[in-house]
């Protein structure tokens, strides 16, 4: 087998030292008569393609067999510096017939492998356009190389993947053909990506399936090719994650098919659908394979190289984990992932681990990180808590709930554990909620609560902030109180009696309120986003505490009081800031309702606090998603006498008072919700409404009523109830009566607007219909007096007496019409034009609809006649007369 190295065409070179006078002068003739033309160098140099391929297609003698094995050298020695583009298509018809004979005859083998070892030399065009000229031509040929695959030679098949890396480590021959230069260096990629060549590769896995060094050579074209999107999407179409996957766990003594395999899933993961790439791999065959290359790095794994690979294989079991159709619980990877997580915290035995030894290097810790992260997947699946449960999930990460020890020799240093805590805790978060009775049975709110106390003494401790977790922790245990209080509000919110208890029980409430007061005094000295989180979280954890609990109120009251009051004399500029103000202004308001009312001692207390005036103070910046909040804690507040009294006093801007604030959020809302009024404030939003049939009137009458009708329902429930309970004295039952007859009386009203609506609207229907009537009959007498008008014309023209009828009567008419005051002294001017035979009125213009054919003598001329006077025009009047 020629190695990779090895200059194409030199074996062709070595065997053939000169051309056959049949096909043209050898290389030293040539050098001779290099003065011609181009063109006649090209015609002697280029063998003749169609009678090779002709000769090929023939079978029969050995005869035949040898003279086909020299046209084919011949060919090869031709083309040794590079094919030209238009000749592509003939090449590949050559190879495709000599691939069809190496089935029987093995002697076309090298032929096959050297024709196919030219395809791997740049491509030769002979004008700028040829490569956009010829592309079909080139991406179907380039594609045929994958189709080759098919030839069952070992030889062939490594050659052609040589050939397809080539394509990515392009050298320039030493010699070019006369008039020819070598195509662009990507071309034959772009090329290889119209094609489709990647899909048929991987679709030709089957076919190497048994031979390792065949499917190595193929993996390693592969891993070129999916440096492309495009080539990544033809993959993905033959199911190349899929194939890939399965061929990880197979026999490889170098390690090379794990690492190609891995490296191509990696490509089709960053170039092509992740979510495509995970689907393929989802399924149990798949997972199997992946957890058993993983399980034999993970024991028998000892080099930096070994473990680095690990690593890569359990981010794509991380990815396939967060598939919720993967079967991940099936396989047992689930379970064994758990297992390892929790393997050196736990210092459990268990077989599936048997013979592990990890160490604290720099791959191992990257490890670690990842199964932290692959167990906050697993408490995303339902059917994985057992497991969870089962394998001291709870236990191993309550371990780094605690203060850091100096490192030993054999240990994590301390930026490492530092983010190993942090990761264990922020995946506490998740699992917690989820495993109740362990965290309980764990004494976990105990852990947390000295956890929180370490982290506001005055230990020294400089956490280093390197990690994701330690973001603005750095010099400070900031990073290990954030999350240790995500904890407690994770598994708060759950509103499970035995935690709230639990924590109450082991002063919770007060030790909360110190953590609160040390993030409050951080705050002032400066702004930061991780401080008004850890504040949030805590007045969070206390709502849910306090919630229905007058004792916890009790305890909340004094110094809870006044950190509220603290945060609603927030300054309002900075609820706009972004970095949490606002919802550390609503966890404080949410925190004033369920830790404050409800107990008188902490409502008096906020109450002399003047707790009342900043509620209004801030009730008066009339921000929209604060009004209806404080008017809900204002509301609750006012069931204490006292309110009242802190209410009426309040004065804000302009001498203000309360009532007015209140009448003018009215307003607003009333504006914001269009509610129409007239000039003088009155509300008109039922009057003038626009498309209202006469049943949405009637529907309209009820709707302005509601509140009435309401009233009326409710106080004829209370009689009801009265009456069955006991018997009311006379004067309760008379205002009873009174009332039940304004609720009647109210009915009766707007029933008899309802009947006047409807008779109004049955009135006005009439009115149209008889407009419609009227408007009916205009038309149709209308039409009459058309009819009649055509009727009495067609008689006149049909009949001479009745013509002469209507002109009598015309004249008659034109007679009375005229002025009976003689005029004095001035002519008489007849009205009537003698011999005109017509009874409507004459005017100056007469239409003419087309000439007399005897006038023109003839059809009209192509050319504009000038205009003159005709000569006999006043002989045709008279004769028109005369007739």
């Amino acid at each position: 087998m020629a190695s990779l190295a090895e200059p194409p065409g030199s074996r062709a070179h070595s065997r053939s030292p000169g051309l056959s006078p049949a096909l043209g002068p050898s290389r030293c003739g040539g050098e001779r008569r290099r003065a011609g033309s181009d063109a006649v160098q090209e015609t002697q140099v280029r063998p003749d393609l169609n009678h090779a391929i002709k000769l090929l297609e023939d079978a029969g003698s050995s005869d035949l067999e040898d003279e086909q094995l020299k046209v084919l050298k011949k060919v090869v020695k031709s083309f040794e510096n590079g094919l030209p583009l238009k000749d592509l298509t003939q090449i590949m018809d050559i190879l495709n017939l000599c691939a069809e004979k190496v089935n029987e005859q093995e002697a076309f083998v090298e032929p096959v492998c050297e024709l196919i070892k030219l395809c791997g030399l740049p491509f030769q065009k002979k004008k700028l356009s040829d490569e956009v000229n010829y592309s079909v031509a080139v991406s179907k040929s380039i594609a045929q190389l994958g189709c080759l695959m098919r030839v069952p030679s070992s030889q062939v098949r490594i050659q052609i993947c040589k050939c397809i890396i080539s394509f990515y480590k392009m050298e320039l021959p030493k010699k070019l053909l006369p008039g020819y230069q070598p195509t662009s260096a990507n071309y034959k990629i772009q090329m290889a990506e119209l094609g489709g060549l990647a899909e048929t590769l991987v679709l030709s896995l089957a076919l190497v399936e048994n031979q390792l060094t065949e499917k190595l050579w193929v993996l390693k074209a592969l891993e070129h090719l999916s440096s492309s999107g495009v080539n990544c999407r033809h993959m993905m179409k033959a199911q190349a994650a899929s194939r890939l996957c399965l061929c990880l766990n197979g026999t490889d003594p170098s390690g090379q098919l794990v690492f190609r395999s891995s490296e191509i899933l990696w490509n089709l993961l960053e170039n092509s659908s992740k979510e495509e790439v995970v689907n393929q791999l989802s399924s149990l065959e798949c997972i199997h394979a992946l957890k058993e290359v993983f399980v034999d790095r993970l024991i028998n794994g000892f080099r930096h190289y070994d473990r680095q690979l690990r690593n890569d294989l359990l981010v794509i079991a991380t990815l396939v984990a967060e598939n919720s159709a993967a079967s991940m619980i099936e396989s047992g990877f689930t379970m064994l992932l758990i297992v390892l997580a929790t393997f050196t915290e736990a210092k459990i035995p268990n077989p599936l681990l048997k013979g592990l030894k990890l160490t604290y290097s720099y791959e191992d810790f990257e490890m670690k990180k990842l199964l932290f992260n692959i167990i906050g997947i697993f408490s995303k699946d339902p059917h994985a808590v057992q497991l969870l449960s089962e394998n001291d999930v709870m236990p191993a990460l309550l371990d780094y709930v605690k203060p850091h020890k100096k490192p030993g020799f054999h240990d994590w240093s301390a930026a490492q554990y530092e983010e190993l805590q942090l990761h264990a805790i922020a995946i506490l978060a998740s699992v917690a909620p989820l495993l109740v009775d362990k965290y309980l049975s764990c004494q976990a709110n105990t852990l947390l609560l000295v956890f929180l106390e370490w982290c506001i003494g005055q230990d020294p401790f400089f956490g280093q902030g390197n990690s994701f977790h330690g973001t603005g922790g750095r010099g400070s245990k900031l990073a290990q109180m954030r999350y240790s209080l995500r904890v407690l509000k994770s598994v708060v919110s759950l509103h499970d009696d035995a935690v709230n208890l639990n924590l109450c029980d082991q002063g919770a409430i007060s030790q909360l309120l110190d953590v609160l007061k040390y993030a409050a005094n951080k705050l002032e000295q400066k702004d930061d986003a991780i401080l008004l989180e850890i504040q949030a979280n805590i007045l969070f954890i206390l709502s849910a505490l306090c919630e229905n609990d007058v004792h916890r109120k009790e305890l909340f009251s004094y110094e809870g009081v006044d950190l509220l009051i603290s945060f609603i004399q927030m300054d309002p500029k900075k609820l706009h800031s972004g970095l949490g103000h606002n919802r550390l202004l609503f966890s404080a308001l949410d925190c004033l309702w369920s830790c404050v009312i409800g107990c008188y001692i902490a409502e008096d207390y906020f109450l002399e606090q003047q707790g009342i005036f900043l509620l209004l103070d801030l009730l008066a910046l009339k921000q929209k998603n604060l009004c209806n909040v404080i008017l809900g804690i204002l509301s609750e507040f006012c069931d204490n006498p006292k309110t009242i009294i802190h209410i009426s006093a309040w004065r804000g801007e302009k001498d203000q008072t309360a009532a007015k604030l209140l009448i003018q959020l009215w307003r607003q809302e009333e504006m914001d919700l269009g509610v129409q009024r007239d000039q003088y404030g009155r509300i008109a939003g039922f009057e003038n409404l626009p498309g209202l049939s006469a049943k949405d009137f009637v529907t309209l009458a009820i709707i302005r009523r509601y509140i009435d009708f309401k009233v009326g329902e409710v106080w004829s429930e209370v009689c009801a109830e009265l009456k069955e309970e006991f018997r009311p004295i006379g004067s309760d039952e008379e205002i009873l009566k009174v009332i039940s007859e304004v609720s009647e009386n109210i009915g009766k009203m707007v029933t008899a607007y309802q009947t006047e609506v409807l008779e109004n609207h049955h009135h006005q229907e009439i009115q149209e219909e008889k407009k419609t009537y009227t408007k009916i009959r205009a038309v149709h007498k209308q039409k009459e007096m058309v009819n009649k008008s055509w009727e009495n014309f067609l008689t006149r023209t049909s009949n001479y007496e009745a013509l002469k009828k209507a002109k009598r009567l015309q004249e008659k008419s034109i007679e009375a019409s005229k002025s009976k005051s003689k005029t004095q002294n001035g002519a008489v001017h007849s009205t009537d034009i003698k011999g005109l035979g017509t009874t409507v009125g004459s005017g100056r213009l007469v239409t003419v609809e087309s000439t007399p054919f005897q006038l023109v003598k003839g059809p009209p001329a192509d050319k504009d006649l000038p205009l003159k006077k005709i000569p006999f025009c006043e002989e045709a009047l008279k004769k028109n007369r005369k007739s």
